[in-house]
């Protein structure tokens, strides 16, 4: 069996050799332990919880024993002076997609409970600070009512009341619909409108607690381990000491709150998609079909080294991705728009690797006591939570003219595994002013790796895309056509995309035959992109024209997609989850 490359080796999450030693001590034996808990639990009842439905509790009990939450989620400043109290969005990313290698029901109760705070660290209510900490040190969870089954999460049109009670509180009265962890949260931070006053001055954020009789849980809206509940609040009392936010700044609260809590939807798909590959080499590799090995057959191979290519392409970009989130600030706000990035791209590519490896696997992918069978339910989940790919893509429109035509200079970002807390999580400030950031010069790494064939095919298009909006730019018209939109915003994210997997891939020093194969894919889902702008109903003859034009194929090398293969083959055997 060839040996891996060493970068291409630590790139991918492996429980047997997993080493989070750039983390500090705390941090790294938390990781591991958590490693530790599912590895104990073992897969066959691992994989009987998620078919029985049952609710994490085993896995709270470890959660609250070790004071993971406390120690991952608390705020600095409400750590009563433990060092090993932050937000660190560098190990959070790295749990979360540990959380999703097991199940997506364990990646979930830390998402909403991660969505669940942000309202409250972000307010000046000192009270709920503590009393969030204190819950957090006692194995407590959060949740966030934002949606409603009306509305979904559409902050403009909800329907949970508030009505004054004249001595500074409420009575709420409303449903809240899709809601994580709301069977047990000691706090939801819950987003609501005042009856007396109207618009955007009539916003509220305030927390409730679902242990109260007037909190009614009335069901899970899904199957599973996860606990997706709807509950209704009625004449609920809401005192002073229970309201986080009024007017604008509670609907900046819920904004700024995604902005956080979507990040996590891309480490967590990480994680799915690492441990289905190694399910589905070590099963395909092992199998003779027909009198050969199933990976012998040349369509099984590219099915595999196109799944590879793109997970390691979702994990450079999610890496870098933090670096930028971290070293955030009001002067440089560049995460929101690699924020829905992870969130609308990662995750969608996600999907595409469990259909690359279903196809291979076929039948074993539906077996109940496959890993696989469980992610392949879940993995369509991640990039229609926090809002659809279709509205990330739209946001992730508004930054094109300054990141194409724009440039700014920022000082260098390196790699943020430092163990500080992330505080400018909570003073985003007001939202908007979007069209005002700028971005750093694009085309910079891919001048760096221009000496690679398909890196150099994909800067042409990158380019030629750049030139469409100078010369053929969407019309007034066009840009109402969200259909239209949305695949000018495709092609987009794809350049964004491939600046920050060659950022990372340098700070790596990772193989170049992998970096090339990873641009393999990326030419031809630009091209892929560019022949459904040319079929659009809204498209004009200039726009046809150039799409026809962009249409590129990628360079082919045998000997570069070898090497890669010889990188997929390691993997065969290279981890098992215990039964």
């Amino acid at each position: 069996m060839p040996e891996i490359a060493t970068s291409v080796k630590d790139l991918f999450l492996n429980p047997r050799t997993y080493d989070p030693s750039q983390f500090d001590t705390e941090t790294a034996r938390l990781l591991r332990a958590t490693i530790d808990y599912f590895e104990g639990v073992g897969k066959t009842e691992l994989l009987r919880r998620d078919h029985d439905a049952v609710w994490v509790t085993d896995y709270l009990d470890f959660v609250k024993r070790e004071k993971l939450f406390s120690t991952f989620l608390t705020g600095a400043d409400y750590a009563d002076g433990d060092e090993n109290r932050r937000w660190d969005t560098s190990r959070n990313a790295a749990l979360s997609e540990i959380l999703g290698f097991y199940g997506l029901a364990y990646w979930y109760a830390e998402q909403v409970t991660i969505l669940g705070l942000g309202p409250i660290w972000m307010s000046g209510n000192e009270e709920a600070k503590r009393k969030a900490a204190a819950q957090l040190a006692d194995g407590g969870v959060m949740a966030f009512g934002l949606s409603e089954r009306a509305h979904g999460a559409d902050v403009y049109s909800t329907d949970m009341l508030l009505t004054p009670d004249g001595e500074g509180g409420f009575t709420a009265d409303g449903t809240k619909y899709y809601i994580g962890n709301g069977n047990v949260a000691g706090m939801v931070s819950v987003f609501g409108r005042r009856t007396d006053i109207d618009g955007p001055e009539g916003y509220v954020f305030f927390v409730a607690d679902s242990s109260r009789p007037d909190y009614r849980l009335i069901d899970n809206v899904t199957h599973g381990q996860m606990y997706v509940s709807t509950f209704a609040l009625e004449k609920y009392t809401v005192t002073e000491a229970d309201i986080l936010h009024t007017g604008p700044e509670a609907f900046a609260a819920a904004l700024n709150t995604v902005n956080i809590g979507k990040f996590n939807l891309c480490s967590g798909s990480v994680g799915m998609v690492e441990h289905s590959f190694y399910e589905s080499i070590t099963h395909a590799h092992n199998r003779i079909l027909y009198g050969h090995p199933v990976t012998d057959f040349s369509h099984v191979r590219g099915n595999f080294v196109e799944a590879f290519a793109r997970i390691a392409a979702m994990k450079l970009f999610s890496t870098r991705a933090v670096d930028y989130f971290r070293s955030a600030s009001l002067d440089d706000r560049r995460y929101l728009l690699f924020n829905p990035m992870t969130k609308s791209k990662v995750t969608s590519e996600g999907e595409k690797v469990m259909t690359l490896l279903l196809d291979v696997v076929a039948a074993k992918g539906y077996e109940k006591s496959t890993y696989f069978h469980q992610a392949n339910h879940y993995i369509g989940w991640l990039p229609r939570l926090e809002g659809t790919v279709h509205v990330n893509v739209s946001q992730i429109l508004k930054f094109m003219p300054n990141y194409f035509f724009n440039p700014a200079q920022y000082p260098a970002i390196g790699t943020r595994a430092d163990g500080v807390d992330d505080s400018f999580f909570w003073a985003q400030g007001p939202v908007g002013g979007t069209g005002t950031i700028r971005f750093d010069d694009w085309t910079k790494p891919y001048e760096e790796y221009g000496n690679l064939p398909n890196v150099a095919v994909f800067y042409e298009q990158a380019k030629a895309l750049k030139d469409l909006l100078s010369t053929a730019g969407p019309s007034a018209d066009q840009q109402k056509d969200l259909d239209f939109l949305l695949t000018i915003g495709h092609l987009f994210s794809l350049v964004v995309y491939g600046q920050l997997i060659l950022e990372q891939a340098k700070i790596l020093d990772l193989d170049p035959a992998l970096i090339d194969q990873i641009f393999v894919v990326s030419v031809r889902d630009f091209s892929a992109y560019a022949v459904t702008l040319h079929g659009a109903t809204a498209a004009t003859e200039a726009q046809q024209q150039w799409a026809l034009g962009a249409i590129r194929a990628p360079h082919v090398d045998d000997s570069r997609f070898g090497l890669v293969w010889d990188m997929v083959a390691s993997f065969d055997g290279a981890y098992e989850m215990p039964a």
